[in-house]
């Protein structure tokens, strides 16, 4: 396909990260030129493990993997294994793979930028990298085309604490440092916060159709994703899992899938509000806006995307078949 899209991953696989790689690796408007690791839901090193592994499975191990950040730029670490698994796949033991991981992540980003214009970052994780790629070259960044970062939250409560979402509060401080700078380039942060992504709910019915259209895709998802259902229905009473990231994806792809609004974002990084997305959406600062905060989705449209694109079968039979086993608001 002409005209793809260069895009960065950069992410901390992790079970939804893991399916919104799935999803890019299968969609043709966009070239993965690298993926970059941080750590959030798993440390950093056992993330980079993990996009090996989807690589593998994909069939796309040339493209690179590069190791970020082991910790947040102040706070201290704190993992999501309680969510993910200890392994960030849901204690599925999915076998190892051999492959290269290259360091640097920060730098990778910056070089990449500088190369070409034209490249975009889709951040699915803490914004850690980002934030160290800003501080070693700020200038570099007038060359990127898009930034969309799935974190944060507008009106929707937390996922972490009260207020606040996991990305964001991992590492709140690189995520103020990313908005602040970007509001200085004259950038837009994208967000993907949980206003839209906890309409995208993966149920059990849902993964019983996908193995029917490709049972070896559907068994692969199915060996890590039973970890996701049980940890939403004990803390969320959700019968499936809510998957974040691959919505990031998919909004890079086609941006109407979202409606948001312009205006200027912050992070709090103390106290206990510490991660909380802070949106002046009446304009109260006077500040430049520094980020689309997006806030309705098409659940439906997203999800036969999905499935059409990683699992195959037939656009509108999906959207049928959804109609039965798809819960309307």
């Amino acid at each position: 396909m002409c005209n793809k899209k260069k895009v960065i991953i950069d992410t901390d696989p992790g079970i939804d990260d893991s399916l919104a790689l799935m999803y890019a690796l299968s969609s043709p408007e966009i070239d993965v030129i690298g993926l970059t690791i941080v750590s959030g839901n798993v440390p950093a090193k056992q993330g980079a493990k993990n996009a090996l592994k989807v690589l593998k499975f994909m069939n796309r191990l040339e493209i690179p993997v590069y190791l970020g950040a082991t910790t947040p730029l102040v706070r201290e670490y704190v993992s999501a294994e309680d969510t993910h698994g200890l392994d960030g796949l849901g204690e599925s033991g999915i076998e190892e793979v051999e492959g290269n991981i290259y360091p640097d992540a920060a730098n990778f980003i910056v070089k990449s930028l500088k190369k070409e214009s034209g490249v975009s970052i889709l951040a699915i994780g803490p914004l850690t990298n980002i934030a160290q790629a800003l501080q070693l070259d700020e200038k570099a960044f007038a060359n990127l085309e898009r930034l969309v970062s799935m974190g944060g939250n507008f009106k929707s409560h937390g996922n972490c604490s009260p207020v606040a979402e996991y990305n964001y509060w991992c590492d709140p401080d690189a995520a103020k440092y990313v908005y602040e700078q970007f509001e200085h380039l004259g950038k837009i942060v994208e967000m993907i916060g949980l206003d839209v992504t906890r309409k995208i709910v993966l149920t059990p019915n849902i993964v019983s159709y996908i193995k029917r259209l490709s049972p070896k895709k559907g068994a692969f998802v199915e060996k890590f994703i039973g970890f996701y259902f049980d940890f939403h229905w004990e803390y969320e009473k959700i019968i499936g899992c809510v998957i974040n990231d691959p919505l990031a994806i998919a909004y890079f792809i086609e941006p109407s899938l979202c409606e948001g609004f312009l205006a200027y974002t912050t992070v709090e990084t103390q106290g206990i509000c510490i991660g909380q997305s802070v949106t002046d959406e009446m304009n109260v600062w006077k500040k430049r806006p520094n980020s689309k905060v997006c806030i309705q989705v098409d659940a439906r449209a997203f999800m036969v995307s999905f499935i059409h694109r990683i699992f195959g079968g037939n656009e509108v039979e999906i959207s049928s078949v959804l109609q039965q086993i798809m819960v309307q608001e």
